[in-house]
């Protein structure tokens, strides 16, 4: 597994994909930073800032994924990646943590962000709040990462892999906000459970909801499970 990883974290930085991520993730924070809060009368609210980074990662977080498995299929590479010493469930951790990883990497960078909002914060920022959004965030982050390390699996074309982990991250983000609309209560009240924003929101406001927390924990542990299932059919197939 550590072999995967480490080779994994190697192609980030030795192709230009790395480096294009944290380049695209620091600019999106930035701008939304600066938009959302430098330039607002209030300067000590920071959670339209938080609000807009979780719609971002639908465009970021797949440049993350796009290349975990459909380069594999690309570069015929896949068979042997499959083939060799190490279980499946391994292969795709190992996969996973490596983009995990390089997110981690830019949303620390990204914190330093946070200086200039104590500084110039107007009242008394609510760490709470801060760091219940830091929290939901990062686990979120860990889900949509999920759903492109799945989504890659199936094809092997990268700008595929791309696109399928955009739609599939919109859908989840997008359905609180057509929720409103819909007249059934009970549809509503499923939509309103597996609603990221909804679920997001709950720890934004400082609740650290632990039905919450165990909802992107699953919703990550479901997706890669679904991609090993994918290689362990293929490994005997």
């Amino acid at each position: 597994m550590l072999a995967i990883y480490k080779r994994e974290m190697r192609s980030y930085f030795t192709s230009p994909i790395g480096y294009i991520f944290l380049a695209i993730f620091l600019a999106v924070s930035g701008v939304i930073f600066s938009l959302t809060t430098l330039t607002q009368g209030n300067a000590s609210d920071i959670t339209m800032y938080f609000t807009y980074m979780l719609i971002s990662f639908f465009v970021v977080l797949p440049l993350l994924t796009m290349k975990l498995f459909a380069d594999e299929k690309r570069q015929r590479t896949e068979t042997l990646l499959i083939s060799a010493p190490i279980s499946i469930t391994s292969m795709v951790c190992a996969k996973f943590f490596a983009a995990f990883s390089m997110f981690l990497i830019g949303f620390s960078v990204s914190l330093l962000n946070l200086i200039p909002f104590f500084y110039f914060a107007s009242g008394n920022p609510d760490l709470k709040t801060i760091l219940g959004s830091l929290l939901g965030l990062v686990l979120i982050a860990a889900a949509f990462i999920a759903i492109g390390v799945m989504v890659s699996a199936l094809t092997e074309n990268q700008l595929v892999a791309a696109l399928g982990t955009m739609m599939i991250i919109l859908v989840f983000v997008m359905i609180s906000i057509f929720n409103s609309s819909i007249e059934s209560y009970f549809l509503r009240t499923v939509l309103s459970w597996i609603s990221v924003l909804d679920r997001f929101t709950l720890l934004a406001v400082g609740r650290f909801d632990i039905s919450a927390i165990v909802y992107f924990i699953s919703l990550c542990f479901s997706f890669l499970f679904v991609t090993v299932r994918i290689y362990e059919k293929r490994r005997w197939a």
